[in-house]
């Protein structure tokens, strides 16, 4: 179910937010949230639901058990419980093709009969997030800086939640157990309103910006690459830059809101990326949840900055590595991956001996340009694709020809500004003016208007 669709929009969330404050005891509530999350999840394709419900029965028991055990060898083999499970079904059903068609492939080159049967597996959607969510909730408990939940409703909730399940922002127990713990009574009208300024604000950069850019990114630039010349890559190419963010970023926003509609409180998971003055700078800006997850779960446990300078590029090598495995089972993703651990690499062995850009804005531009071309990998379906795109954006074809609109320009240019120069919608400071209400329910009712030709959101395909 699509956040951007007139069934969760007219009849899912009203009924639910309907019930949510109806009820007065916190079972009530916590069995209707996560029923109705379940719900949610389930209509995309139902068969998959079993896949949630068995990570979090796992993960729950597993972290009983190991707060019970003061034997540490009982408590890592619990730790391997959950680790296998969950690690398990999200290599099987996202990365098994990845890997038997490598393995087969290999293989094929010597002679050899395949070695591992061809499974056309269908990824279940969500799968990415709430397993990170799962399984940073156990580590956590291993590591005893996390309790155990009070209860599998406490726990089920949690990772089933509607408004971050399927696409983040990855939520840790940590963030949300003392709240569903301690379920607000009465509405917090100051909080609902917050609520409808992320929703709306959300929905407006989801249906007027991204979905408006993706019909000529999608259609054009990247659907034939060899047919663009500089301009045409290049317009392309940023076309995606922004449809990306706007696209997840709006996601997020979007989360944000249904969460205060609950009276809870989620992290942020944007911080005005575009706006970077380096590398390192942007991954503490972008998609911040994932980049503190492999922070706290892998990039310090391979042993962080507390090494050599050799040590930590492959801390961040092999990090930034995961990262775009995570992504996709695709090797452009893995080329993408890497690309941003060199990057990171270099940006710490340079910044460690003073040799940084002086000018903020030609550290903006150029940290700006570098993600750009990251992105061209990261949407490219293949190294052929990518070479396509990234030549033309070298100029190795010519100026031409390229076919845009000036509506296209326009809205790039908007995106653009909103990106280099608006404040997010973290750093907004609401105030319940008239005028401003005014303009956002006006933005709100024409995105509802355009809801009927909004498109999936890019990171349901992770």
């Amino acid at each position: 179910m699509l956040f951007t669709s007139y069934t969760f929009v007219f009849l899912f969330l009203p009924a639910v937010l309907l019930l949510w404050w109806s009820f007065r005891g916190a079972k009530a509530r916590l069995l209707l949230l996560t029923c109705a999350s379940y719900v949610f999840y389930s209509w995309w394709d139902w068969k998959f639901l079993p896949l949630l419900i068995a990570t979090t029965i796992v993960d729950y028991v597993v972290g009983v058990r190991m707060s019970r055990s003061e034997l540490e060898r009982t408590r890592r083999i619990w730790l391997a419980v959950s680790l296998v499970t969950d690690l398990g079904l999200l290599g099987l059903f996202k990365y098994y093709g990845f890997v038997s068609g490598f393995i087969n492939t290999a293989v094929a080159h010597a002679a050899l009969r395949p070695l591992l049967p061809n499974w056309q597996l269908i990824l279940p959607v969500g799968i990415s997030f709430y397993t990170f969510n799962s399984l940073g909730y156990t580590i956590n408990v291993f590591r005893r800086k996390q309790k155990p939940a009070q209860s599998l409703l406490h726990y089920a909730a949690f990772v089933s939640m509607f408004p971050h399940l399927i696409a983040g922002p990855i939520v840790r127990y940590s963030d949300v157990g003392k709240q569903l713990e301690r379920i607000r009574t009465s509405v917090n009208w100051e909080q609902v309103a917050r609520g409808l300024f992320f929703f709306s604000a959300g929905l407006c950069k989801k249906v007027l910006i991204a979905d408006r850019l993706a019909v000529r990114v999608n259609t054009i630039f990247f659907a034939d690459p060899a047919s663009q010349g500089l301009v045409g890559s290049w317009l392309g190419a940023l076309g995606y830059t922004f449809q990306l963010y706007f696209d997840f970023s709006a996601y997020s926003d979007m989360a944000v809101g249904l969460a205060c509609f609950l009276g809870i409180d989620f992290p942020q998971n944007f911080d005005s990326p575009y706006k970077s003055d380096s590398i390192a700078d942007f991954w503490r800006r972008w998609h911040i949840t994932l980049s503190h997850w492999f922070r706290d779960y892998v990039y310090i446990p391979l042993g962080g900055s507390r090494t050599n300078d050799l040590g930590v590029m492959r801390n961040l090598l092999v990090t930034m590595l995961l990262v775009g495995l995570w992504h996709g089972a695709n090797w452009t993703f893995v080329a993408w991956g890497i690309y941003h651990g060199v990057l990171l690499a270099a940006h710490r062995f340079a910044s460690r001996r003073g040799l940084v850009i002086r000018s903020a804005a030609i550290a903006q531009i150029s940290t700006f340009l570098a993600v750009v071309i990251g992105w061209v990998l990261f949407r490219s379906v293949s190294f052929a694709s990518a070479w396509e795109m990234l030549s033309g954006m070298l100029g190795m074809r010519g100026m031409g020809p390229y076919l845009v609109s000036s509506r296209y320009i326009a809205l790039l240019a908007v995106a653009a500004g909103i990106s280099f120069l608006a404040p997010n919608t973290w750093e907004l400071q609401i105030a319940p003016k008239p005028r401003l209400s005014w303009l956002l329910a006006v933005a709100t009712a024409l995105c509802v208007l355009l809801m009927s030709q909004s498109v999936p959101f890019l990171y349901y395909q992770f």
